[in-house]
């Protein structure tokens, strides 16, 4: 495992518009280098134990939306506290239990250096089981959102992919997705810069939604 961090923050708490920590690692694919993924959308999923309840729910979740991610060239990347001949025993339960393969890798952070890196947990914890957060990475290698789940709260895949969705939209069209957006519905224009620009726009200036020809 090898885990490069700035020197000053071996602990670092990350935020969105971060880049995203790089590391060397085993993973169920074969070793991993996480910068050989610069150029796709990268969805990284933070697992504290394999075999567990909930995370494997997710596992199979995924697994069966994975061709939606690909299709949106997000690249499915996850990682579990545990060691890679553990992940491996995993992957094969699940695929003679239900008949799920799982096409993404997962990547093995037996010693946690991965989980300190992207601020999962500090020196001080005294389990894993605050591993569990989701971290959005877009081509540039920036963090574009970050979500955080108890160990016993499922996550929602759909609204993963959604999310996935509203952020390429978000570049592509330099609009902004309103609550609940969902792929071809309107998008809302960024707020207005000038008092010139708030006039002309009228009372509802403050919110003005785009269609997609205008974007």
């Amino acid at each position: 495992m090898n885990v490069s961090t700035p020197a000053e923050s071996p602990l670092p708490f990350l935020r969105i518009g971060d880049r995203a920590p790089d590391f060397s690692a085993r993973t169920t694919h074969g070793e991993f280098i996480m910068s050989a993924l610069r150029g796709h959308w990268v969805l990284l999923f933070a697992h504290p134990a394999d075999f567990t309840p909930v995370c494997t729910s997710e596992f199979i979740a995924l697994a069966r939306s994975a061709e939606e991610f690909q299709k949106r060239d997000c690249v499915l990347l996850g990682i579990s506290a545990d060691s890679l001949p553990a992940h491996l025993a995993w992957v094969e339960a699940i695929n003679t239990q239900f008949g799920i393969q799982i096409p993404f890798p997962i990547i093995e952070d037996p010693s946690l250096a991965v989980a300190r890196a992207y601020g999962m947990l500090d020196s001080a914890a005294q389990d894993s089981a605050t591993v569990r957060s989701i971290f959005v990475i877009d081509p540039s290698g920036t963090i574009r959102a970050i979500l955080n789940y108890p160990a016993t709260v499922g996550r929602s895949v759909p609204e993963l992919l959604r999310l996935l969705c509203a952020l390429q939209e978000v570049d592509r069209a330099g609009a902004l997705t309103p609550e609940s957006w969902q792929p071809g519905q309107p998008t809302v224009a960024p707020p207005l810069q000038t008092q010139a620009a708030v006039e002309k726009a009228g009372a509802k200036w403050f919110f003005q939604p785009m269609t997609r020809e205008r974007s």
